[in-house]
C-alpha cells in the first residue's frame, strides 16, 4: 500500500489550486486527509471564507470514514434523508453529502486518504480535486 505523504498532498492542492485558477474559479480551501481521517494539508485561497475549512473538511472526512465520495454520500441523503440526517449527528456534524470530498485510492485500490474542496459549485470542487489527485499519481475515487 502506498502512504500518502506531505509531498503527495502539496502536489494534489497546488494542482488543484493551478486549475481552479485556469477555470476562473473563487477562492478555494483544499483539505487533504489520511485514510485515518487525520489533516495532512491544507490551504485557503485569499478571500476563501473561514467556513470552507470547516466545509471542505466535512467533505473529507465523510468521504474517507464512510469510503465513498461526499458526491454518494449526497445521493444517500436524497434517498435516505433520516439516515443521512442521523449519521451526520452521529458524526457531530462532519459529514457534508454533497459533492466535492474525493477520495484518494493507490494503484492496488487501497484507500489512502480524501481531499475536500470548497467555495465553487461543488461539482468545480470535485473537478479540481480529482486533477490534484490524478496528479499526485493515484486514482480518485468519485
Amino acid at each position: 500500500m502506498t502512504v500518502l505523504t506531505l509531498k503527495h498532498a502539496n502536489q494534489i492542492i497546488q494542482t488543484a489550486l493551478g486549475k481552479a485558477r485556469q477555470l476562473n474559479l473563487a477562492p478555494l480551501t483544499i483539505v487533504v486527509l489520511d485514510v485515518a481521517g487525520h489533516l495532512k494539508a491544507m490551504q485557503r485561497e485569499d478571500g476563501a471564507s473561514m467556513i470552507r475549512q470547516k466545509i471542505a473538511t466535512a467533505k473529507a472526512w465523510g468521504a474517507v470514514n464512510m469510503g465513498v465520495s461526499s458526491r454518494s454520500l449526497a445521493g444517500v441523503a436524497l434517498q435516505r434523508p433520516d439516515f443521512m440526517n442521523a449519521l451526520v449527528d452521529v458524526a457531530e456534524g462532519r459529514i457534508m453529502p454533497v459533492p466535492g470530498g474525493v477520495l484518494i485510492r493507490d494503484k492496488e485500490n487501497n484507500l489512502v486518504g480524501a481531499v475536500g474542496i470548497s467555495g465553487d459549485v461543488s461539482d468545480q470542487d470535485e473537478q479540481c480535486a480529482i486533477v490534484g489527485i490524478e496528479a499526485a499519481g493515484f486514482f480518485a475515487g468519485i
